[in-house]
């Protein structure tokens, strides 16, 4: 490639196999993004792949089953891609997992814990740095970096300390990397992101439990309003950046929350 700007780009997305990763990859690769899916299961990343071709034959989606919790799955991860692709233009950095339900503060174990930190900080933190890594070394130097936070960066819900506790910690995490990227222009923004209808939110048609002890069904939007939002942050010239952006559907009980 002779520039960042030269097409295709490349993309990895981490939590590729369904919800808002899925989205987000088939988008990029329906964009003319070069997409390289990363999740767990092989299975899920094929259904990925294959969603893509469907409705763009040339797509170019790679499945590559990681682990993100494992450095060395992660460094295999942006080998192959480099090896595949050439360079990394942009992380999507989305894998996570959700607090374990109902288990109130007190009752969480320490596996319960590390279960949600290992993936949603430690993972995404693993996949950031061999990203930055690869964006500082390449040539032409640069990429860009969305991290997936979640309104709960802002406000919690109740029993959910390990997932909060964890996006509070991805927002520190998109600001170190905004500053230590810029020596190497590397941008980095996230995506704070409230009741897209995936599996995880599934259990929204049935009723969450709220601040004040009622069970409330909520709304929820169609995520692929999401990922039209992260290919827009994505497609930006690396000159520019949307730091921090939050979308929700419209009358989630969010403003207001508590």
């Amino acid at each position: 490639m002779d520039s960042v700007n030269a097409s295709p780009k490349v993309a990895v997305v981490t939590g590729a196999g369904s919800g808002v990763g899925r989205s987000v990859a088939v988008t990029l690769a329906r964009a003319g993004w070069s997409v390289v899916a990363a999740g767990r299961r092989p299975e899920p990343l094929a259904g990925t792949a294959n969603l893509a071709v469907e409705t763009a034959p040339d797509a170019a989606v790679l499945p590559v089953p990681t682990d993100v919790t494992s450095p060395d799955e992660v460094t295999r991860l942006f080998t192959t891609t480099r090896d595949h692709f050439g360079r990394v233009d942009l992380l999507f950095n989305n894998a996570g997992v959700s607090a374990p339900r109902g288990v109130p503060f007190e009752d969480l174990t320490p596996e319960q814990w590390r279960a949600v930190v290992d993936t949603n900080l430690t993972g995404a933190f693993f996949c950031a740095q061999a990203a930055f890594r690869a964006m500082r070394d390449q040539s032409p130097q640069g990429g860009r970096i969305i991290n997936n936070g979640s309104v709960s960066a802002h406000a919690p819900r109740p029993h959910s300390a390990p997932y909060t506790a964890t996006k509070h910690a991805v927002t520190g995490l998109t600001k170190s990397l905004s500053l230590d990227g810029r020596a190497y222009g590397i941008a980095c923004g996230q995506i704070d992101i409230g009741n897209a209808a995936t599996d995880m939110t599934r259990r929204m048609e049935a009723g969450v439990e709220q601040a004040n002890g009622t069970v409330v069904v909520e709304p929820v939007m169609d995520v692929a309003d999401v990922a039209r939002t992260v290919l827009h942050m994505a497609e930006l010239p690396l000159e520019a950046n949307i730091q921090f952006v939050t979308i929700m559907a419209t009358s989630m009980p969010y403003i207001g929350r508590g």
